[in-house]
This record gives structure tokens, sequence and C-alpha cells, in this order.
């Protein structure tokens, strides 16, 4: 075994208080593809400047091989003090290697950027492209990423996904975009109440390799003190209780994607009916022929839509390419050149974009919330504590009082959707929300648009994200066309025509688009052994909610552990492995059902 690239021993790091972790090791290596996640707050960041030799542990060493060469990306880049983009990403490299100027030149092209341009003025997403060719430049033996796909389109994750695969150097990145991580990573590091636990297997198993662990301290923590359990449980309850909820949610998303296919295949004849008051209230937007030219340019040309109460539309694109421009129209901020626009009665719209408006710093969450004074707020139509419902968000309770400047980046995003979702509406419009959210925060947004009585518009670049809330997909191509696709992000991917894909409006070089696969709809009937699934599996769903409300109640006996501990270790396990098999087999019912309505419908 090779020796790491770079390492970290014994580290410890306090800011002058409690230390946020203690005697932490990570050791990367050449093949290492490691994804460093935790809630937010719990040090992610700061353990990887640590490892870039931003910042002095308060004990422990930092080693690396010699001549290693590691490059790293803030989760704010700063391009300020150099005039031009190329200026900014030359300055990775090193004063005698000035033949590398063409490596800088060849990622920006491939990035979309001109490095001529003058570096006041870049948009976010510019920054960090600008900023990710300075990290590649010079070839790293071990990249450090903090939220590299921030402000990123679809292309430029994709060409960086592929750019990732393709190099030889140990890489850790921190990031909230899933699919990703799922993607990148062969590793995962888990920082969890300043511990370090690692996992060989990359992202897409965390889920799994978490809750094991988690069932496992749950199982010991029950001979301990009642007050260490529940801080256990209360520092991972919001987590663990959404995905208990999240077969529930995924029903009802599957419910309504296939009611929105159903409608986009009869599209023709629904808007026959687009004058009548019958529907009054059900119907939310309607576009028809719309367009929309800068110049000689078309950004829209043509688009047509009927959105009705309880869609969730996900608009895609590549930057630059339109998603707001029409999302403006579709909500009427924004007339159009030509073709109409009709909005439903009745409606009270919500609209996050992507600014995020400032909060004022000495004000607390408690006065944020409520600003005429009291204790309650008004959650749609219902009062509720403040204190409740910033536990919500994943606040605790001595968080309600603290000035809003004593909080960090993601918990003040977290702040602004409590008091976004609180407001009265019935029309939720999202621009990018995705942006600078931890997982945590992430997971809350999607069960609050699960919940959400509303309808639903959003804007985002997280294919996670969208294939989890997402009824129906508009892809802004960028050509001027826009098409929609019943589904998520995933179901865009299978449904497009062969050859199509978002064209690269900032992206050069970008990954191939993957190869489409027919839709379920060319398929005349189910396989045998997908029917006789179909028929089997409710069966042994039933059987499985029975067998771990029966496991579940033995566990609740609180004498059980003490008087037979083996005993209670095989059936919390066996509950565990029943819960990941009953997951599996709710997934794959749901996916065949899918499929034989696809098929009834095609």
């Amino acid at each position: 075994m090779t020796a790491p690239l770079l390492t970290l021993k014994g580290i410890t790091l306090g800011f002058g208080g409690a230390p946020l972790f203690r005697d932490l090791d990570l050791a990367v290596g050449r093949e290492d593809r490691i994804c460093l996640v935790g809630r937010n707050g719990s040090g992610k960041s700061t353990l990887l400047k640590i490892a870039a030799g931003l910042i002095e542990p308060d004990a422990g060493k930092r080693l690396t091989q010699q001549r290693v060469r590691v490059a790293y990306l803030a989760q704010e880049p700063d391009a300020s003090g150099h005039a031009t983009v190329l200026d900014f990403v030359a300055a990775g490299l090193p004063a005698d290697e000035s033949e590398a100027l063409h490596r800088a030149e060849s990622l920006l092209d491939s990035l979309g950027l001109d490095g001529s341009q003058a570096t006041e003025g870049l948009s976010g997403g510019e920054i960090r492209r600008a900023a990710l060719a300075r990290a590649l430049v010079d070839e790293p033996d071990v990249l450090l990423l903090d939220e590299p796909t921030n402000h990123l389109d679809l292309n430029a994750i994709e060409w960086l996904e592929q750019r990732l695969a393709n190099a030889r150097f140990g890489l850790v990145v921190i990031s909230h975009d899933r699919a990703f991580l799922s993607r990148v990573t062969n590793a995962t590091l888990w920082l969890d109440r300043g511990r370090l636990l690692r996992h060989d297997a990359g992202f897409s198993d965390f889920e799994r390799w978490s809750e094991e662990i988690l069932e496992r301290e749950s199982v010991e923590a029950a001979k301990l003190d009642k007050l260490i359990a529940q801080e256990t449980v209360w520092s991972h309850q919001g987590i663990t209780a959404r995905r208990k909820r999240n077969q529930g949610r995924l029903r009802r998303l599957y419910d309504l994607r296939a009611d929105r296919q159903r409608r986009a295949k009869a599209s023709g004849s629904v808007k026959l009916d687009a004058a009548g008051a019958g529907t009054s209230g059900r119907l939310v937007i309607e576009a028809e022929d719309i367009v929309k030219r800068y110049g000689e340019r078309s950004v829209i040309d043509g688009f047509s839509t009927r959105i009705l109460r309880g869609d969730r539309v996900g608009l895609i694109g590549p930057n630059g390419a339109g998603k707001t421009t029409l999302l403006r129209m579709l909500i009427g901020e924004l007339p159009p050149d030509s073709g109409r626009i009709r909005l439903g009665t009745n409606l009270r719209m919500n609209y996050l974009d992507q600014t995020r408006e400032e909060l004022e710093p000495g004000l607390t969450p408690w006065k944020i919330l409520c600003p005429g004074g009291g204790d309650q707020v008004m959650v749609g139509d219902q009062p509720r504590h403040v204190v409740s419902y910033l536990r919500d968000f994943l606040f605790a309770e001595a968080q309600a009082r603290s000035p809003v400047e004593s909080l960090s980046g993601g918990e003040r995003n977290r702040l602004l959707l409590a008091r976004a979702l609180a407001r009265p509406s019935n029309l939720l419009v999202l621009d990018e929300p995705t942006n600078d959210l931890d997982m945590d925060t992430l997971d809350l947004l999607q069960e609050m648009l699960a919940d959400y009585d509303g309808t639903v518009l959003v804007v985002s670049h997280d294919r996670d994200f969208l294939d989890r809330v997402a009824t129906s997909t508009i892809a802004v191509e960028g050509d001027g066309t826009a098409s929609e696709y019943p589904g998520g992000y995933s179901d865009y991917l299978r449904q497009r025509p062969t050859g199509k894909a978002l064209r690269a409006g900032s992206t050069k070089g970008g990954t191939k688009a993957a190869p489409t696969r027919p839709v379920a709809a060319t398929r005349r009937k189910l396989s045998y052994k997908e029917q006789r699934a179909l028929e089997l599996l409710p069966g042994r769903i039933a059987a499985l909610e029975a067998e771990i409300a029966g496991l579940e109640g033995q566990m609740a006996d609180p004498l059980h552990y003490a008087r037979d501990r083996a005993g209670f270790e095989r059936i919390a396990k066996r509950a565990a492995a029943a819960r990941g098999e009953l997951s599996a087999a709710e997934e794959e019912w749901l996916a065949l059902e899918m499929l034989r309505d696809e098929i009834a419908s095609g």
C-alpha cells in the first residue's frame, strides 16, 4: 500500500472554546475520491482549510509527501486583486511555469470563460468556474473542493464530473449535490459530533451506512443515562424522521407525475375548455405560444404550457439560457413579446429569488418571525409557537434569541426559508433555492414542498432535488426552444429525443449526452417476472410491516435489554434489516406501478 499524499494526525481545534473536533485523523491517497459530509456547523469547511494549510490547528500535524501539490477551492471564491480572469487563474501557477499558461487558457475555454474579461462584475457562476480553473491549472496531486457545484449550471457540473473521473489526484469534496457526490466519490468521511468516521464506499451508500451506525448507537444508548440518549436522538431526529416518512411522499410524487403525464398526452383536448369557469382555482398558469426576444436573440420562441393546482414544475437549462426570463413571464412579472399568459384566480404568490434578501444582523430569529411581538408565528392560517416552528428548521431553542450575525451561512438560509414558507401563499416560486444550502436544509425543503398544498415553480441545477420534487420539468435548451417533460431530471434524460441535450451555453467540451433509453411506452406489456413481482410485492410489504411492528414492540419493553442483552441486539439487528428490505420492496413496487401506468397510457 502506497503512503498517503496528505495526512492529518491528531487534529484538534476549538477557536478558544470547546473543541470543534478533537484528535481527528485523515489520510488522502492518489486513488481516493472522498466526500466529506456532516451537519451544518460540524466543522467540514474548517477541516478542509486545515487540510489545505490555511488554518493551523490547536494540536496535531499536517503532513504531505515531498513536492506534493495541494489545490483548494473555497466555498466563496474571491477574485478581487486580479484585473482579468486569466490573471486570477494564472495566480494558481508557480512563477517558473509560464508555459502552463496554455493550460489555463484551455481550461477557461472548456469552462466557457473569456480570459481577458475583467474580474469585477463577474456573476457567482463565473467566479466559481474561474476558481475551478485556478484549482485545476497546476495539475495538483490533491484537490480540496468546498461546494464546487454552487451556482454552476448542469453543463458545468457534468464537465466537472468528467474531469474528476479522468484525473489522477486525490480528492476531498464537500457538496450538498447528492447526484454529483454519488457520481464522483469512492469513500466517505462523516464528521459527526466532533469525530470523523470513514467508510470505504462512495456517497451513494451513505444513508444505509449512517443509519446502521445510528441504529447501533441507539441500542448502545439504551443502557446509558436518558439525557445522553435523548441528545443522540435529537441530533439526528430531523434526518431519521424524514427518511421514515419518505415512502409516503414518494407515492404522492409518483401519483402526481402520473397525473401530469396523462394530462401531457391529452394536452390538445385540455386546452379546449380553458375558457370555462368550471375549473376556477384549479388553473394556475396557462401560456400559449409565448415569445421573448432581446435584439436579434430569441430567448423563448413559441412555448406553451398549462400548470394546474398542485403541480411542482422544475425549470432547467444552462446559465443565460432564459430560465429566469421564462419564470418571470409565467408569473406575470414580464410580458411576452407575443403569445398569451393567463393566470388563475385567487393566486397568492411567494417568490424567493436568487439574491436572497439580507437579514438584519442585530435581529434575532424570534424577532424576524414575529416582528409585531408575541411568541406566535402564523404559518399559513395556523398559529405556531415560534420556538416550535424554528425546531422544524433544525434550530435549537437557544438560537431563537441569538442575533442573526451569530448564525452560520446555512442557518441564515434556513431562517430565510422559514420566513418565506410561513407567509400565506398558494403559488411558491423558487429561483435556485438549493444554492448554499446544506443537506439537512435540502432535506427539510424537500419535506416542506411535499407537504405544501399549493403549486410550486422551481429553477434548479440540483438533479437529485428535481428528481425528488418535480412532477414535470421544463428544459430551456438555450436556442430559444423550451420543452416540458413529465417527471424530474432523470425522467427528462429518459424522454428527451435522441441526441437532444441542454445546449452548452456556458460550458464547452462538456460530457457527451447519456444514451437515451427507449421510453416504457414503446413496450406493450410487463414481462412475466415483472408482473409476478407486482402481484407478490404487496403481500411482502404487508408482512414486513407486521414483522417490524412486532420487533419494535419487543424493543419497547424497558426491561428487555437488561434481561437479555444478546436477544435485544438480535432483535434490533433484524429490525434494521427488515426496514431496509421494506424500503427496497416499496421502491420496487412503486417503480413497477409507474412502468405499468406508462405502458397503459402509451
